[in-house]
């Protein structure tokens, strides 16, 4: 599969010192495709808004979201994937922290695939350039989730992501959604890829969460995937187009399976 159009969704809280920058070099990574920046400030408290303001001026491809209060990460994702305008989406961390030229990784690995089948290639850092306790913690989570899950991931915190807009629209929405996209994406029919991405050190500012903030959130939230994956049973095939009616008919008296219980 050959990817022409892309939408790149960077959730941001208080990065002003990051943001320009990181903009600036994702345009230059994906130069060659047709391509939109949606940039959604979540409820920041510094002038994160106003840097990404300033550059709209100039570059029409670029997009500004605001949300007035903190609602954290999986909705100001939630928010930039409604905006977008592409079939295909890629979220960065506003901190600068995924080199934005990795999304070519993630197009190569889409690219080597079956790709009709595939709802998300998930990015998996090597080295990641984050302090030791956080490394730890996100191992031992990790380790957990895939125990629980069996989503083959073993990195699903990471922010570089590329997926089908319709596939994460159709995931049931809750806050944290994003630390379980994989086995949510999977729980609809699709597949999911791994692919290996570099990392690098924060750009500017200090991290919005604390290892025990993601510990008690995480616990919470584990339970409630595991839930709703159970709730599902097998994992739905993913839509195919009905070039006749006729594929409707139904025999007497039978009902049709519900096509889906998400809200």
């Amino acid at each position: 599969m050959t990817l022409r159009s892309l939408s790149v969704v960077i959730p941001c809280h208080n990065e002003e010192g990051a943001i320009a920058a990181l903009i600036a070099e994702t345009f230059a990574a994906l130069s060659d495709l047709k391509l939109q920046i949606i940039v959604v400030d979540d409820g920041s408290e510094d002038n994160t808004a106003a840097r990404v303001s300033e550059l709209i001026e100039t570059e029409p491809r670029l997009r500004l979201i605001r949300h007035a209060l903190c609602s954290g990460q999986s909705a100001a994702i939630r928010s930039g994937v409604q905006a977008a305008r592409h079939d295909w989406v890629a979220t960065l961390d506003g901190d600068g922290q995924n080199p934005p030229d990795q999304i070519r990784a993630l197009i190569a690995r889409l690219a080597s695939a079956s790709a009709a089948r595939v709802g998300l290639v998930q990015g998996q850092r090597l080295k990641r350039k984050d302090v030791a306790s956080r490394q730890l913690a996100s191992r031992v989570a990790n380790a957990l989730r895939n125990a629980v899950l069996h989503d083959g991931v073993t990195d699903s915190g990471c922010g570089l992501k590329l997926f089908r807009r319709e596939a994460w629209l159709a995931m049931p929405f809750f806050d944290h959604i994003h630390r379980f996209t994989p086995a949510l994406i999977r729980r609809e029919g699709w597949e999911v890829l791994v692919c290996p991405v570099t990392h690098r050190a924060r750009q500017a500012g200090r991290s919005n969460y604390s290892n025990l903030q993601r510990a008690l959130v995480g616990a919470i939230d584990l339970l409630g995937v595991a839930w709703l994956i159970r709730r599902s049973g097998k994992p739905k095939a993913a839509p195919t187009e009905v070039e006749s009616e006729a594929a409707f008919t139904l025999p007497s008296g039978a009902l049709p399976d519900p096509v889906s219980h998400h809200q």
